[in-house]
Order: C-alpha cells, then sequence, then structure tokens
C-alpha cells in the first residue's frame, strides 16, 4: 500500500478578480520511506500542494481530488480528528520562510513545549525535545535561547527540529535551504539525508533540481498548477521527457561538460484565467498546433509525462 497516494487534486483560490487555479489534476504516489522533490518556478503550485496535504489551506478550496494516507482519506477527515491523529503525529511541514515563524518573545524551549501541549503531550516533554535537538546537531543551550540570538542556520534547524519533534513518519519541507549561505546549505541537506536512512519520507519542495538530486529518489516537475512530469531521479534527470523538464536541466551549469547554459523564454501562465491546452505552450520551442488542446497523460518508464511529443 502507498504510504501516500494523490489523484485528480485540484485547488482553487477565491479572489475578487476571479479564481485562481493553483492545482489542476495533480497526482503522484509515494510507497514507504520513499521521497518525492517538488521543483519548479514560483507561483507553480508547490507550496500550495503541500499545504493542501497537511490540511492547513488558507483562502484554497479542493474542488476535486482525493489524497490517502496509510489508507486513511485525509479530505474525509473533520479538522479536529486530522489534528488529534496525522497533523504533527504521523504528517508534519517545514514553512516556507520557516525562519520568520518562530516568535520573536518567546524562548525556543517555551515553544517547544507550546508546540506538544498543543498536540497533547504533556507528559515528561524534556526528552522528546532534548532527541528532537539532538537530531539536527544542535546544542542543549539553544533551548535557552530567543531566536534573535541564533544564526539563520541555528532557526532553521530548529524549525526542522519542531517539525520532527512527534517523530512523523511524513515531512513536507518547502524551500528549507532558501537565503542560507551554502556550507548551511549542505548542513541542512546532510540532516534530511540521515533522517532518510532512519525511514522517514520527505517531500522536498524547491527550484534547485541540484538540492532535490541530492535527496529524492522521485521528482515531480510543476509548472501552472500541473504536474507536467513525475518519474524516478534517474529518468527525470537522464532521460526528461517534457520540454519544460528539459528547459529547467539546460539552466544548471555543469562542471563535467562545456553545455552552453540556456534559459526558458517567457513568462509563467496567468492561473486566473489559464488556456485550454498544454500551459507551456507560448513558451515550448517543440509547440504544436495540436498543444492547444489539452495534453495527455503519457505513461513513461517509471511515471508518466503531459505532453503531446509522446502521444
Amino acid at each position: 500500500m502507498p504510504d501516500i497516494e494523490i489523484s485528480d487534486l485540484s485547488v482553487d483560490y477565491k479572489t475578487t478578480h476571479g479564481n485562481i487555479h493553483a492545482l489542476e489534476k495533480v497526482e503522484f504516489q509515494l510507497d514507504n520511506g520513499e521521497s518525492i522533490g517538488i521543483a519548479g518556478e514560483s507561483a507553480c503550485g508547490k507550496s500550495t500542494l503541500g499545504l493542501t496535504i497537511i490540511k492547513m489551506l488558507q483562502g484554497g478550496e479542493i474542488s476535486s481530488g482525493k489524497i490517502s494516507f496509510d489508507g486513511k482519506s485525509i479530505l474525509d477527515m473533520s479538522e479536529s480528528k486530522f489534528d488529534s491523529t496525522l497533523r504533527w503525529k504521523e504528517i508534519s511541514m517545514v514553512f516556507q520562510g520557516a525562519m520568520n515563524s518562530l516568535d520573536p518573545v518567546f524562548t525556543i524551549k517555551q515553544q517547544f513545549d507550546e508546540l506538544l501541549k498543543q498536540h497533547g503531550f504533556d507528559d515528561n516533554p524534556d526528552k522528546i525535545i532534548h532527541d528532537s535537538i539532538h537530531a539536527v546537531n544542535l546544542d542543549q543551550s539553544v533551548l535557552d535561547k530567543y531566536p534573535h540570538e541564533l544564526s539563520g542556520g541555528m532557526k532553521q534547524r530548529i524549525v526542522i527540529a519542531m517539525a520532527l519533534l512527534l517523530k512523523p513518519k511524513f515531512v513536507i519541507a518547502d524551500e528549507p535551504t532558501t537565503a542560507l549561505d551554502v556550507l548551511i546549505q549542505a548542513q541542512i541537506i546532510n540532516l534530511l539525508k540521515s533522517l532518510k536512512k532512519n525511514g522517514m519520507s520527505l517531500m522536498l519542495i524547491s527550484h534547485d533540481l541540484a538540492i532535490l538530486s541530492e535527496v529524492a529518489e522521485k521528482i515531480g516537475v510543476m509548472y501552472g498548477g500541473k504536474m507536467v512530469e513525475f518519474g524516478t531521479s534517474s529518468e527525470i534527470y537522464n532521460d526528461p521527457k517534457h520540454p519544460y523538464t528539459q528547459g529547467l536541466l539546460s539552466s544548471i551549469p555543469t562542471l563535467r561538460t562545456e553545455k552552453k547554459i540556456k534559459f526558458i523564454p517567457g513568462n509563467p501562465p496567468d492561473l486566473s484565467a489559464p488556456q485550454t491546452g498544454c500551459r507551456f505552450f507560448d513558451r515550448c520551442p517543440d509547440a504544436m498546433e495540436k498543444c492547444k488542446t489539452a495534453p495527455p497523460k503519457i505513461k513513461t518508464k517509471s511515471g508518466y509525462v503531459l505532453c503531446w511529443l509522446y502521444e
């Protein structure tokens, strides 16, 4: 049984200017212990996907789809049941801009205590907190400090420790290395890799395909609210199918070859009025007339691609 299974997931945001179609018919599945990297440019729906899974979507409305975790339907659960049985205990999240999520007027220890109290763990919290701090390679002395007394890398690891506090099976990490220097980025990535070795599943959201290649066994490439390609990391990196995936990989410099760095011209689609066909049509070097109609879902060796080129 898959650990996480998502099918036909669509999410809209209602605004005064009309609906924003943030996700449309997204689907993938992960087996127990597997990890997925979610790649794509800003406003393609990556963070919305993570927030939908943990049921913390603000202002959004799920118009269709299913999300199953260990065979349980998340979307059919009441908020109280999900909060008492799954949120933070089985599924947790490192939010985008996590370093700014710490309350400046409370010590780190007080914020850990509050999180445990919120989720019903009042008995002997000290051991749980100390184990969590140890897991992210921080000294216990940070517990008595306020957020402004910590470096950016330390604050990021504190937020990751909070996500690991109740030893969840599945962690969603939304841009956990953004705004960190390369040394701290390496420490965070090594931390995530070590946690995976202990059996934790991970959904890592990032613009950086190089970082995703370090951690994830599977990759989902998102564009304009759709997952345009999904498969194993090996297939996505070595034999990318979708022109958008090919464009992303062509923009990454490498020391092993002298390939010319390319960029993807144009701008992302307007999700308040998305075109009916392939959303990459206006920017695609291989666009054909039939791309103006919705692309088919074509099976690949390890997943699928939404593209008329492989009809």
